[in-house]
């Protein structure tokens, strides 16, 4: 109890465990892993202290684990580009020994960084010998899998976030070019055609995609496909826009 007190009295949220594996029984002996995000060793630890003794609390477990995050180097300032960063990786056996160099190559062979992943084994009483490092390399590449399943969803998201507010934006543009070209072509003062356009911005804002189920159920197919035609329309939009342009130029210049 002291432990667990001492944690949530820590004025930070907790870690959260982002995804877990199936978990994986031989002999009496079971395997789980999980994968928190840690963007520093120090996240890193505390995700594990946190996975042991909050998580687990009371349940007698190896908690063998590997991190690897990506941090910027000393006196650098991450505007030479790449060679301003380094990884920072460890791991900790927690008893098994080996155990944690197996799960820290998992993770460089599936190019996972900013996460600590974490395999709990309970141990059944009858040792299980090369096949007990099996066991662990599955369960770490199974989060290692979905940890940059939710990865490439997040950055489906913000850039479908991007291009849904640069498609309204240049939607409205278009709208009111539209506007002003049918007012040269009448004759009439721009300035009557004012109102709509702000009711019509904010229209458009408040139409915004909701994408909570699609990333909920991490369909990254959809995700893709819909980033495909969010592009698709910008560059149709754009295009349009150009020749509007063009045609507005041409009409005044000709009154």
């Amino acid at each position: 109890m002291s432990n667990l007190y001492s944690y949530v009295k820590v004025d930070r949220p907790a870690p959260k465990c982002l995804a877990t594996s199936q978990e994986i029984r031989d002999r009496g002996s079971a395997f789980v892993g999980s994968v928190y995000r840690a963007t520093t060793p120090e996240e890193a630890k505390a995700a594990i202290s946190h996975h042991r003794n909050v998580v687990h609390a009371g349940k007698k477990a190896y908690e063998i684990s590997a991190w690897r995050c990506m941090m910027l180097k000393h006196n650098k300032s991450g505007l030479g580009g790449p060679d301003d960063f380094e990884v920072k990786a460890g791991y900790d056996d927690d008893g098994e020994q080996w155990a944690g160099s197996k799960v820290s190559r998992v993770m460089q062979h599936e190019g996972v960084l900013d996460a600590v992943v974490i395999v709990s084994r309970w141990f059944g009483g009858t040792l299980l010998g090369p096949a007990r490092f099996t066991h662990i390399e599955t369960c770490a590449s199974e989060v290692c899998r979905a940890f940059k399943r939710l990865e490439e969803m997040e950055e489906c998201i913000s850039t479908l976030t991007r291009l849904d507010n640069m498609l309204a934006s240049l939607r409205q543009e278009l709208s009111d070019l539209t506007q002003d070209s049918e007012l040269a072509m009448s004759g009439s003062t721009s300035a009557q055609a004012a109102p709509g356009k702000n009711d019509s911005a904010e229209g458009r804002r408040s139409r915004q995609p909701d994408y909570t189920i699609m990333q909920r159920d991490l369909d990254i197919t959809k995700a893709r496909r819909l980033v495909g035609a969010r592009e698709s329309a910008v560059k149709s939009v754009k295009s349009l826009l150009s020749k509007k342009r063009t045609a507005l130029a041409s009409t005044e210049a000709e009154g």
